[in-house]
Formats: structure tokens, C-alpha cells, sequence
């Protein structure tokens, strides 16, 4: 929204000084000048959309990590309790050491 700022500025000033410019010089002047403030505007939007982009990464990246943390917590205590299962020769039960089922 900050960035939308600029140009709406940008278009009315270009608007305004269009109207009041008499000669063509003027009239060139003036366009100059808004093209000048439309790519400066055009500028911090890209500036300001790669930085979103970054902050959007960072997040997605926070948030697999949590995922890879939870994931592997949950695959350690469930190998934990299949070890424990099959050191006991409960039926089904998986050795992880092994990757063999107990019958």
C-alpha cells in the first residue's frame, strides 16, 4: 500500500503539470518528469515486492524446518518403541535394526 502511494502521486502530478503546460516545451518537460517519477516508483515497487518475496522464503523455510524437526521426533520415538516391541518378540513388531517383522 505504501508503494501504491507514490504512483497515484506520480499520476496526478503528471496529470496536473500536463494541464498547466502551455508550450511544447513545456509539455516535454513535463513528460520527462513523469516518466522520471513512474520509474522511481516502478523501482521501490520491484524493490519492495523482492524484498516481500524474501520475507515470504525466509517463513517457508522456518516452517520445513519445524515440519523436519516434528517428523523426525515422532520417526526416533516410534523406532524406540518398535525396538522395544521386538526385543520383547511382540508379533508385528518391526527391529529396527534388523528391518525384519516378528512373527
Amino acid at each position: 500500500m505504501r508503494l501504491l502511494r507514490p504512483i497515484l502521486i506520480a499520476a496526478g502530478l503528471a496529470l496536473s503539470l500536463g494541464a498547466a503546460a502551455c508550450t511544447e516545451a513545456e509539455q516535454e518537460q513535463t513528460e520527462a518528469s513523469a516518466e522520471r517519477t513512474a520509474a522511481d516508483a516502478g523501482n521501490r515497487l520491484e524493490a519492495g515486492a523482492a524484498q516481500a518475496g524474501e520475507v515470504i522464503e525466509g517463513g517457508a523455510m522456518k516452517a520445513a524446518q519445524a515440519v523436519e524437526n516434528v517428523a523426525g521426533d515422532a520417526a526416533r520415538s516410534l523406532e524406540e518403541n518398535q525396538a522395544e516391541a521386538a526385543a520383547e518378540g511382540r508379533a508385528g513388531a518391526i527391529d529396527p535394526a534388523t528391518d525384519t517383522r516378528q512373527q
